[in-house]
Formats: structure tokens, C-alpha cells, sequence
């Protein structure tokens, strides 16, 4: 979206659709909606009448942050097929041919009608076809919270509290208010009655969305790659502080969704790596630093949102959003993974994804929530929508949807809410129970009592010091509706500086430099001297010449919107996800000031194209020659430079291979050294040039937030040992990562159905599976030193058992809700009040508003499911995380250099493992990465290292038993040390 973000001049509308047409939901898609765990989709109160109604008199609002209508042509949103275009072509020749006669525009008016009836075929078949029915099975009714210890003050104040609430101010604080309707990018309104405060959600995963004075920090996927456990603390614990300052409540991070099963997945750059262990240590850990600033974090997206193409209902041109078809095992062995280690950090709030999961929303899908999440996991705090992902009323609420965003319902910023006064008239009807009301204004408040937001010293009544719609200092309160109102909406308060002068520069900068991956290292060309060669003539300078677009500046890192293009040095993926930069360090400018200048000449030459931008006797006048190429993607809702979110390939943009190519031949005329510098999102494939003579080293340096240019000179003359590992599998080809690793670039249904049939194969289970030999490997990364591996020994700390402890009981049972529906006359408008356009309220307008009849509930409504063995605490059954082997070997520092190195466990299962239940073999992968540390060692220095493995770590979900199986095999588990998924130094048996 735009910067100041899709309003119009007054901040009342938002832009028409560029083609200036109209798309109408209509009651029959109904039907489309309806899965086995939302049988009601849309009933009565959805108001799916109404919106058809009106939308033929209004222009489709554009989805979240999609570009205006001004947007550049690079930025479009819209793909034209050469099919299409040849098509306009020829329609502006008839027009130009025909348009003098009569007969002309007759024949010009019967092809149009033609035209019509051919796109309104297919039209009416999207409409009267349902989806499949969803495959994933009903479960209610919605667990309560607060029957965990861990909890419990925090339920006792909620219970008290919500008890107070009347029942418009339990459904204030579960919808938004609306698009833009308050200060950030997600807003509750207060129970003004009882105290509670209205809440601010805000974007995102790497630092203050639309905020002033925050840090940029180094995406998720850089964190991945330094593979610290402590500096994924400490960014989180940044984060939070920084958060906490501007007056957010709810920051909508970290992301361990999109896992990275397709490598060119648009967002994979905000999770942490393609495999579920390092993906849930890194959640963990940031979640902990989060909210120990009282912050409350939110793990997102969950669940199976893998691909930006087809992932949200019209923003794609198609009615529904694709379908991630996923099996049992393979969701918790993989994509749940993350998200249980997220509850088991008692992470405070978890946002349901736009896709379907198993032909179900995710945002409506009781299995999900209600089983999976609520009672197997755990989890405590209250679930909440992506922003439009919620696609029913009274169906998400059954199954388990406490909070909706922004508070619109079906279309952006149109105060046509699902929830709201639809909400309020669904409890009268008594259609929604209000034991579930109640659960869902009880869980919000509980998650603001257990991080402390209660406390009005950290967080002052007055909520948000920032603006996510202008960067002003004065401006409109109420962007969104009507309401003309001004005040003082940016403080411009910095957070970026702690009261003790702590700078987060300073972490931004040592992440930056951890996620820095060396691939290749030829000869040691690095690291670099600060006085170039030593071997030159007397008086004579060395020189070094730096290439490429991605070295330098560009227009500035804030050019485009959300960092929606590849211009300058790449510092960001796009989107939701992106913040504004407060200054971003290129390459050039760091590298330029880390040299010698009395030594080393520098010359650089910002561009892709040499030949044609600049004189290529430049290039064979280097000594040496460092190549910046990139690959950029983001967030669905922008395109740019023909990538429209996913990326269409793995390759180097903008012709970054050819320059490549090019200098590493002719640098210092065949005898000059090229360094290549690699910014992106996801793996990239190198073949083209990786093995070039002249190519002596590569550095993937992923993402590195604002201190890019500081981090890396820091690596590139060895300020720091080079110490990242790589977080995802680098293939020598796109095609290397499997049918499963492909992007579906084109529907293949009314509901895009996307089967995750690899299961559990993805990244280098699937590259190990079909024995393919990858460029670089899943945890690979080299080091300015070396290191021995020696004295692997097996501990024993509890012996093999099948099945972990018995489900725990419930430490608490929350206490009896109300159960008297409120009389409808309590719930109208107060007189006199002031409504403001497009702004969602909780109250109705008529008591006619509350329909009564016998409501249909979801097939399966009535039936109570049982307790899952697998829970009974934050993450699952205690005993899941219970240590049963310790892992313990000597790693020695053998260089000449003090140096950091990552020693990684892989477990091996037994083999022919039959499960009891199925009478099935049990399949699993070659290894799977279950643990690792990062350590640093003294030259010459030696330290043993010990890392447990859990009971879950050497289990495997049973499908037929429903529950975590070890299998006991004597001998039968293969444990591996190595320094990457392909190194390995040690192996025992267990």
C-alpha cells in the first residue's frame, strides 16, 4: 500500500479497483464457505444480503496495503498474460477502425455483450459450486482458559473483570474498531465501565511498523542464521522495549509461518529457517525477550500459509483463498512444531492465516483452534484474525477465534464488520453461548494482566505516542471515518536508545554480522586487509573496485513503500512485515571508510549493466573486485520488478548473474581477486558463476536491517570471526528442492488446492531423502578458524518409554459464567450518541436486529471431544520436554584465532519401526536437526559441550494414537555432531 496509506484526501474512501469495476459477494457463497467445522458459515447474521446490495453502489476497497491506483507500473498488482495483451491490442485497433459508423458500433456492441457472456459463465459456475467439504474434523466447544498454574493470577483478575463487562464492552475489546479508525494498524475499543483500556496491534516481525525513531532490525531469516540463542533473545527483548515505548500493547511477531517449504516462498524472509527445531528455538526466544518487556508477542501465521499466491480470498482475483491440505503427522511433526515451542514460551496472542487449512479458513477452523491450539498445546492467550482473514461470523467464534482484525468484515475499511454489533445480536439470539463471550473478552484481558500492561507507569493511559497514517505531528485521530478531529498524533519519541544509553544499533549490527554466511573462501582471500596487498610496488596503491546496484544507497531505503522494490543495497524483504528505515548503512560508504585510504584506492560503480553504464577497463584495473547481487520478495499485496510477492525463481535479480559473470572474468585483467556479496530473502542459486576461477569467496549476508554496511565490513576484514550458518539448503537448481518446493503460480481450482504430499520431506529431509547433492547445505557456514571434534558421549538421563506420562489435570476450573442473556434493549445506542462513519461498533440499531430461531449449529457442535493426551501444559504434556539423553563432546579451537562455531545434533529414528495402532511401518527422514549450541573458543582453547534431547525430540506423532510415540529400540537411534546437516564429525548409538 501507499505510504500514507490508501486514503484519500480526506481519509474517507479508499481507491476504486483500477479497472473501475465492482466484485459483489453473493448469498450463494454461502455454500462455498461450509467445511465440516463451519457448517454456518454464513448464516443470518453475516449480512451477506446486505453487502451484495450495497457493494453494486460502492468501489472495491482495496485489501490491506494493496497500491493505489497510482501506483508505477512496476508496482502494479495486476498481471497481464501476453494472451491478454495482444487482446487490448487488438480491441484499441477495432476501436480505432470501427468508431466513425453506426454499423461499426453495433458490431462493437454485440462483441461486448459477447465478451460478457463468456466471463460471466465461468462466473456463475465460481459462484454455484462449493468448495470441498473440509477435511478437518469438528471440535467443541472451545476450551476456557485459565486451568493452567502458569496463568492463573493473571485468570483470577481477568474473571473479575470481564464479570464487571456488560456485554457490548465484551465484544469492544474481542473487533476492531476498523481500518484506520484509531492510531495503529490494529485498534480495540476500552470498557470504558470497568477500566480496560483500548489496545494497540501493530506490525511486525522486525522492528515498529509506520513508527519514527525505531530500529530496523536484521529480518528473521538473518536471526536464523547466527543460530544464537542469546541474540535472538536480546533482538526480541529490543523489540519489546522499543514496542513498549511507542505505545504498542500487541506486536504482531515474530513469524515461524511460512516455514520455508517452498524456498521461493514471498515471506519465508520473516520466519528463522526451513526447519521446524531451528524455527522454534529462534520463536522461543524472541517471544521470551518480547514480552519480558511486557510487550505481548503474537506467533503468526498459523498455520500453513506457505505461498502468497491465492493465499487470501479476491486478492487474487479468485473467491477463496488456497487450500494447504496438510496431514496429521505431518502438521505436528513440521509446521505445529514452531508454534508449540511459541505456547510453550507463554506467548500472549497467536494470529490465524488468510489460507484454508484442509479445505477449512484457518481463522474458522475449530480443529485447529479449539483442539489443536486451546486444549492440545495449551495455549492461554487469545487467537486473532490476519488482518480480513476472518470469513464468518458466528462459525469463527464457535471454533475458536477470540479477537477479529482490523473489525471490518469481508472488504477493507467498510465498517461492515462479521463480529461487532453481529456479535452483540448473535449472543441476545442466543446463538453464540455466553460462556464463549465471555471466554474471549476473559482471554484478552488475562494476556494484558500477564504481561503486566495493568502496571500505568510502563504503559500510560494515553496508549500510542505514534501515527501509522502520517508522519506529521498533527493529524487526524480517526483517519478512517469521518471525523475531521486533529491533535498531536507523533510524539516522536525515540526508542532506540534505553535510558542507560544502550544503543539497539549495537545488537542490530552483531546479528547482522552473526547472520552473515560464508560459502566460499578460496585461498583465504578473507578476511581482507584494511591496507590491501602487501605485495605491491613501493608507492603504488592497491585497487579495489565494488559492483553493482546493491551496494549503494539508491534513492534511500524509504523510497518505495513497506520497502515494496529491489533499488539500492537490499536490507529488507517487502510488506506488512517491513518498517521504515531510520537509516540504512550501505556497503559502500562502510566499506569505502574501513580502508586505508593511503594504501587503498576505491572505486566503486553502482551498476548492474558494465559495458553500458560504465567503462569495463575499470573493472580490469581492480586488485580486487567484491560483485553485490540480491534477490527480493515480500507480502502478496505488492508486486514489483514482475515479482508479485513469491519470487518467480531462485536466480540473482535485475541480470545480477550476467554481472557476475562479467567481473569476475575480466577483474585485474584475469589475475584479480571477486568477491561476490549476496542480500536475500531465501536461497539463491549460484551455478552460473559460482565456479568461475576468478570467483574466490561468496558471502550470503541475508537480510541485515539498518547496520548492513557496519556488519559486514565487521565480517569482511575478520573484526569478528564469520560465523553464520546458512538456515536453509541452498539447491543447484530450483527443481533440486522437489514437487513440494514448487510455487503455484496458477490456480488449479475455484479453491486453489494445494496438497502437501512430500509430508514431512522439505528443505534437506527432502535433499537427504533423494540422496541429491545440494550446493550448500542446510546449516553449512565456514569460519576464519578451525575445529576439531572429538570425545562424543551418550548420557542416559531417563530410559526409552513409549508413550510420555499421563495427561496432567487441570491445575484450576474456571469459574461459572453468567449464563442470563442480557434483555436487546441494553444494547442499543445510547441516545445522543455520535456515531463515526465506517467505525465498528457493538451496539445494535433496532431490537428487530435480533433474530430469533432455531440456529444451525456445525455438524459435530454437540458432541464434547476429549482431553488430548499430548496436553496438559504450555506446549503440550509436560513430560514432552522431559530430558531423556544428554549429548556431551569436546570441540578444540585449532586455528590461530579466537572463533565461533555452531555444533549441531541430528537424530536418526530406528528403522522398521511398525506403529502399533495402524500396524503401519513408520516412515522417517535420513535425520532431523533436534538440537545445537553456538560457542565461542580461544585459539588453541577446548570446551565441551552438552545439549539434551527431549522426549518429543526422539518421538514421532501417531496418527492412530493421537499422542508423541518414542520408539524403543535398543541401539535403534542414530545421534550425529557435526557442523552442518552434511559435516558430520561424530555419530553414536542410542
Amino acid at each position: 500500500m501507499s505510504r500514507r496509506r490508501n486514503l484519500d484526501h480526506n481519509g474517507d474512501s479508499l481507491a476504486p479497483n483500477p479497472k473501475g469495476t465492482t466484485i459483489a459477494l453473493r448469498p450463494s457463497l454461502e455454500e462455498a464457505y461450509k467445511s465440516s467445522s463451519e457448517d454456518e458459515e454464513y448464516d443470518e447474521l453475516d449480512l451477506l444480503q446486505q453487502q451484495d446490495e450495497e457493494s453494486q453502489h460502492r468501489p472495491r476497497r482495496r485489501y490491506r496495503d494493496e497500491p493505489s491506483a497510482a501506483t508505477p507500473p512496476n508496482q502494479s498488482n495486476e498481471k497481464i498474460s501476453p494472451e491478454a495483451a495482444e487482446g487490448i491490442g487488438a480491441r484499441n485497433r477495432r476501436r480505432r477502425c470501427c468508431a466513425p459508423t453506426r454499423l461499426c458500433a453495433l458490431i462493437s456492441g454485440l462483441i461486448v455483450a459477447a465478451f460478457l457472456i463468456v466471463l460471466t459463465i465461468p462466473s456463475i459456475w465460481v459462484w454455484k459450486h462449493s468448495p470441498p467439504d473440509g477435511q478437518s474434523p469438528p471440535w467443541y466447544p472451545s476450551p476456557r482458559g485459565g486451568t493452567l498454574q502458569s496463568w492463573h493470577t493473571s485468570y483470577q483478575k481477568a474473571e473479575i473483570l470481564v464479570a464487571k463487562m456488560s456485554l457490548m464492552e465484551k465484544v469492544n475489546i474481542t473487533t476492531g474498531v476498523g481500518w484506520s479508525q484509531d492510531l495503529c494498524v490494529g485498534n480495540t475499543a476500552p470498557a470504558t465501565g470497568v477500566g480496560f483500556p483500548g489496545l494497540c496491534l501493530q506490525d511486525g516481525p522486525l522492528g515498529i511498523r509506520f513508527a519514527d525513531h525505531a530500529t530496523a532490525f536484521p529480518a528473521g531469516i538473518t536471526v536464523g542464521a547466527t543460530w544464537n540463542r542469546t541474540l535472538m533473545y536480546a533482538r526480541g527483548r529490543a523489540h519489546g522495549y522499543e514496542s513498549r515505548k511507542k505505545g504498542v500493547n500487541v506486536i504482531l511477531g515474530p513469524a515461524m509461518g511460512p516455514l520455508g517449504r517452498m524456498p521461493a516462498g514471498g515471506r519465508n524472509w520473516e520466519g528463522f529457517g526451513s526447519d521446524p527445531v531451528l524455527q522454534g528455538v529462534a520463536a522461543y526466544e524472541t517471544i521470551r525477550g518480547i514480552q519480558d518487556q511486557g510487550v505481548i508477542a503474537t506467533a503468526k501465521h498459523y498455520v500453513g500459509n506457505e505461498q502468497e499466491h491465492f493465499r487470501q480470498s479476491f486478492e487474487w482475483g479468485l473467491p477463496n483463498a488456497i487450500s494447504s491440505n496438510i496431514g496429521d503427522r505431518t502438521m505436528h511433526e513440521v509446521y505445529l512444531w514452531p508454534f508449540a515451542d511459541s505456547v510453550r514460551a507463554g506467548v500472549g496472542s497467536i494470529m490465524c492465516s488468510y489460507n484454508m487449512v484442509n479445505n477449512s479458513y484457518a481463522c474458522g477452523n475449530s480443529k485447529l483452534m479449539n483442539g489443536i491450539l486451546k486444549d492440545e498445546l495449551g495455549f492461554q492467550g487469545f487467537v486473532q484474525s490476519d488482518w480480513l482473514a476472518q470469513r464468518s461470523g458466528v462459525g469463527s467464534t464457535l471454533a475458536g477465534l477470540d479477537m477479529t482484525m482490523p473489525g471490518d468484515g469481508l472488504r477493507w475499511a467498510d465498517g461492515q464488520s462479521l463480529w461487532g454489533p453481529l456479535l452483540t445480536a448473535s449472543v441476545l439470539n442466543g446463538s453464540v453461548p455466553l460462556e464463549r463471550i465471555h471466554d474471549m473478552a476473559a482471554r484478552v484481558v488475562a494476556a494484558w494482566y500477564q504481561l503486566g500492561q495493568d502496571n500505568k507507569t510502563l504503559f500510560p493511559e494515553e496508549g500510542p505516542n505514534f501515527s501509522s497514517w502520517t508522519d506529521e505531528k498533527v493529524g487526524r485521530i480517526h483517519v478512517g471515518s469521518d471525523d475531521k478531529t486533529n491533535a498531536v498524533v507523533n510524539k516522536f519519541v525515540n526508542a532506540q536508545k534505553e535510558s542507560n544509553g544502550f544503543s539497539h544499533a549495537t545488537i542490530a549490527r552483531q546479528v547482522a554480522a552473526e547472520g552473515t554466511v560464508l560459502v566460499k573462501n578460496d585461498d583465504g582471500i578473507l578476511p581482507l586487509s584494511r591496507q590491501g596487498a602487501s605485495s605491491l610496488i613501493a608507492g603504488s596503491k592497491y585497487r579495489v573496485g565494488i559492483f553493482g546496484e546493491d551496494a549503494g544507497p539508491g534513492d534511500g531505503p524509504n523510497a518505495c513503500p513497506d520497502r515494496g522494490c529491489n533499488q539500492g543495497t537490499l536490507g529488507s524483504g517487502w510488506g506488512s512485515g517491513a518498517v521504515e528505515f531510520p537509516y540504512l548503512i550501505d556497503p559502500l560508504s562502510a566499506i569505502q571508510k574501513a580502508y586505508d585510504a593511503s594504501k587503498v584506492e576505491v572505486s566503486s560503480f553502482l551498476s548492474n549493466t558494465p559495458g553500458k553504464t560504465f567503462n569495463t577497463s575499470v573493472i580490469e584495473e581492480s586488485d580486487l573486485c567484491l560483485v553485490f547481487v540480491n534477490s527480493d520478495a515480500g507480502e502478496g499485496f505488492i508486486a514489483s520488478d514482475g515479482i508479485r510477492g513469491d519470487r518467480n525463481d531462485l536466480y540473482p535479480q535485475k541480470g545480477g548473474d550476467d554481472l557476475v559473470k562479467d567481473v569476475a572474468k575480466s577483474c585485474g585483467k584475469g589475475e584479480g581477486l571477486t568477491v561476490v556479496i549476496i542480500h536475500s530473502v531465501g536461497p539463491v542459486v549460484v551455478e552460473r558463476w559460482v565456479e568461475l576461477s576468478g570467483v574466490k569467496a561468496v558471502v550470503m549476508a541475508n537480510l541485515p536491517g539498518e547496520e548492513s554496511g557496519n556488519a559486514l565490513v565487521d565480517v569482511l576484514f575478520g573484526d569478528v570471526d564469520v560465523s553464520g550458518r546458512l538456515p536453509y539448503t541452498v539447491g543447484k537448481s530450483l527443481s533440486d528442492y522437489g514437487d513440494g518446493g514448487q510455487i503455484m503460480y496458477y490456480p488449479n481450482n475455484v479453491v486453489p488446492q494445494q496438497n502437501f504430499d512430500e509430508e514431512l520431506y522439505i528443505d534437506y529431509r527432502h535433499f537427504d531423502k533423494y540422496n541429491i547433492t545440494p550446493r550448500y547445505e542446510f546449516g553449512f557456514g565456514m569460519s576464519y578458524t578451525t575445529f576439531e571434534y572429538t570425545n562424543l558421549r551418550l548420557t542416559t538421563l531417563k530410559a526409552k518409554s513409549a508413550f510420555p506420562a499421563a495427561r496432567p489435570a487441570d491445575a484450576h476450573t474456571p469459574p461459572p459464567v453468567d449464563t442470563n442473556i442480557p434483555n436487546p434493549s441494553t444494547a442499543l445506542f445510547p441516545p445522543g450518541f455520535r456515531k463515526l462513519a465506517k467505525r465498528v461498533y457493538p451496539y445494535i440499531s433496532s431490537t428487530s436486529d435480533v433474530q430469533q430461531g432455531r440456529y444451525a449449529y456445525p455438524d459435530g457442535y454437540q458432541i464434547a471431544q476429549p482431553a488430548s493426551q499430548a496436553g496438559g501444559a504450555e506446549g503440550g504434556n509436560p513430560d514432552l520436554y522431559a530430558v531423556h539423553l544428554n549429548v556431551t563432546f569436546t570441540i578444540k579451537n585449532t586455528g590461530s584465532r579466537t572463533g565461533q562455531d555452531v555444533p549441531q545434533i541430528y537424530v536418526s529414528f530406528p528403522t522398521g519401526v511398525i506403529d502399533a495402532s495402524t500396524g503401519e511401518m513408520v516412515d522417517f527422514p535420513v535425520q532431523v536437526l533436534r538440537g545445537f549450541e553456538k560457542v565461542e573458543i580461544k585459539a588453541e582453547g577446548s570446551l565441551d559441550v552438552t545439549v539434551g534431547l527431549t522426549r518429543k525430540d526422539l518421538s514421532y506423532w501417531s496418527v492412530g494414537v493421537q499422542n508423541w510415540v518414542m520408539p524403543v529400540v535398543e541401539n535403534g537411534f542414530g545421534i550425529s555432531v557435526g557442523r552442518s546437516s552434511r559435516d558430520l564429525k561424530l555419530v553414536g548409538r542410542w
